[in-house]
């Protein structure tokens, strides 16, 4: 089993941290690794922003004035480092915004997988309040910005269990593509074409190129008309 394999298969989620956290330091080489997710274009359309010490309290007043609440909200408060994912969205002609916005998810999984690797505790926080304008101004979020959510990095605390998640059962999720029936559409060199016009646009295909060779045949059949109408060869 791989290094790569074998952490993916342990990874799991910590919903209790301790107060350690990693530095900016270490931080800054386990997201340079993360950036190496697939980017059509290399794009970049993702920025990380980090939220330590009263920067986690300013994040709980923004979601209580985005909820309607009175006191600050604590949930900001549950691991010493948060690290706020933000899909920056680049203007492309090639590339649409669900897949810039996927290409900032999977920097933020493979993230939590090198931080999980590396001895800390993590897990992945969202809720209704994501994507509320209070909370957008707390992170200076840009017009083409929004948040995907947070990841809350602690210590691991000393004989805890993280929650149990079974291996899903790869059979039941990975499938073959389904035999074509009439109406499927099966792409061409011009587009999609309905399946059942294939076997039509093969035999007239077929024809063309049969004209083309019969049309060369009689090319060359003239010109050796013409070479022996001129004598033919010489002795």
């Amino acid at each position: 089993m791989t290094g790569a394999l074998e952490a993916v298969r342990a990874r799991r989620s910590w919903s209790k941290v301790t107060d350690a956290a990693p530095t900016r330091a270490e931080l800054l080489v386990l997201v340079s690794a993360a950036g190496r997710v697939a980017d059509h274009s290399s794009l970049r359309p993702w920025r990380l922003i980090e939220l330590r010490g009263d920067d986690r309290a300013r994040l709980g007043a923004a979601i209580a004035e985005a909820q309607g609440d009175d006191e600050p909200s604590t949930k900001p408060l549950r691991a010493p480092l948060l690290i706020a994912v933000v899909a920056s969205y680049r203007r492309s002609e090639k590339v649409p915004r669900w897949e810039q916005e996927a290409v900032a998810s999977g920097v933020a999984h493979v993230l939590s997988l090198l931080l999980d690797e590396a001895g800390w505790g993590v897990i992945w926080r969202t809720g209704s309040y994501t994507r509320s304008a209070a909370v957008a101004r707390a992170h200076r979020l840009g017009e083409d910005e929004e948040l995907l959510g947070w990841l809350y990095v602690g210590g691991k605390p000393a004989g805890a269990r993280p929650g149990r998640r079974k291996l899903v059962d790869a059979r039941t999720m990975l499938h073959r593509l389904p035999p074509a029936v009439n109406g499927d559409t099966v792409a061409g060199s011009g587009g999609e074409e309905p399946a059942a016009k294939l076997g039509k646009k093969a035999k007239k295909k077929a024809r063309k190129k049969a004209k083309k060779a019969e049309k060369r045949a009689r090319k060359a059949e003239k010109k050796a008309r013409d070479a022996s109408g001129t004598g033919g060869a010489q002795a």
